[in-house]
């Protein structure tokens, strides 16, 4: 990640407004990442959602694919 990564805007969404994004697409054409731990993801997670802490996010940023839009709740 570049220095100026760090002052992209960064669009928020409200739930509904994910769940209408993500109804319209194709799961491998966004990246969705539950940022809890591992016990609230055990508990219940979306589809798809990949477990990663948002502790450990910095470390695999770069596993995903930084063309496709990123879902991270």
């Amino acid at each position: 990640m570049a220095l100026l990564d760090y002052f992209r805007p960064v669009v928020s969404m409200t739930a509904e407004e994910a769940r209408i994004f993500m109804k319209g697409m194709n799961p491998d054409d966004f990246n969705l990442i539950d940022v809890r731990q591992p016990i609230e993801y055990k508990r219940s997670h979306l589809a798809g959602a990949r477990l990663l802490p948002v502790g450990e996010l910095k470390d695999h940023l770069s596993e995903f694919d930084g063309t496709k839009p990123t879902i991270a709740y």
